[in-house]
């Protein structure tokens, strides 16, 4: 899909979705069982003011490259009754993600950016993106940055069957293996448009479901400040933070990563990951 398409078609179906998109404000811990839905902690509190200069040296992260730590594969993937919309953790641990790419236009200035800070993100790409720009797939997995799948053309799921839905999971899995070196384990629904086969479906190619607990906005160009806004407002302890880096213009939100990632980054946050358990 086109990226005017893209754009033209989020937002005629935002009004249908937008319920099941809003439960991402509200965070579920990752670690309950799979046929038991998690339980909701409370909001995340806003971050204070920025006190000090950013110090690159205090924050970094070790990159995930060939010398790097061998990744771990989980055990049998459950099957959930609800996206995951808040990860546990240690630490102020935070987790950026960013949808419909990648886009030649701007997700090499998001890479950039998080090389710059050096800082892990997670990058849920359309098939059909990701087969048109392999090379930036091949640089997320040289940098550490994990890539989940946000299904090929980005259709709303509860709109399709059992086989459609598999094949746009299945093709986009196919093109991350190539591309980036292994098969995704994470999924995230276009709209944040679950159903029930979207969840068997994910599981039983191996993936996870997660949504998001702040939603930035950033799709409907709300303004550089005001995506800065809502982003260090939202930022607390496991919170995964939904931008974007194609489906449109995503100027503002390249800039506004620019100046919200060294504010968490003074604040103590440690932008990660995810991390799935081992069965």
């Amino acid at each position: 899909m086109q990226k005017d398409q893209l754009l033209t078609r989020r937002r005629l179906l935002l009004a249908g979705a937008g319920a099941l998109g809003a439960a991402g404000t509200a965070g579920l811990l990752f670690s309950g069982p799979s046929d038991t839905a998690p339980a909701r902690p409370a909001a995340p509190a806003a971050g204070a003011p920025a006190s000090r200069p950013h110090k690159p040296s205090v924050y970094r992260l070790r990159p995930l490259t060939e010398n790097g730590p061998t990744r771990a594969v989980p055990g049998r993937t459950p099957v959930r009754r609800e996206p995951i919309l808040r990860m546990s953790g240690r630490g102020h641990h935070m987790f950026l993600t960013f949808d419909d790419g990648p886009d030649p236009d701007f997700t090499p200035h998001i890479l950039d950016t998080l090389a710059q800070y050096d800082v892990r993100a997670t990058f849920f790409v359309c098939g059909e993106m990701a087969d048109w720009n392999r090379d930036l797939l091949a640089r997320m997995a040289d940098e550490g940055h994990v890539v989940g799948n946000h299904t090929w053309s980005h259709p709303l799921l509860t709109e399709l069957g059992r086989s459609r839905i598999r094949t746009e999971m299945e093709s986009t899995s196919d093109v991350i293996e190539e591309a980036y070196g292994e098969r995704p384990q994470w999924f995230r629904a276009p709209y944040g448009a679950w159903n029930r086969a979207a969840f068997q479906l994910g599981a039983e190619l191996g993936m996870e479901p997660l949504a998001w607990t702040v939603d930035s906005l950033d799709w409907t160009t709300p303004g550089t400040g005001t995506i800065i806004e809502r982003i260090e407002e939202g930022a607390g302890a496991g919170v995964v933070v939904l931008s974007h880096d194609a489906g449109g213009d995503r100027s503002q939100s390249v800039r506004a990563l620019r100046t919200y990632l060294p504010y968490l980054l003074d604040q103590g946050y440690h932008p990660t990951v995810p991390r799935r358990a081992l069965g």
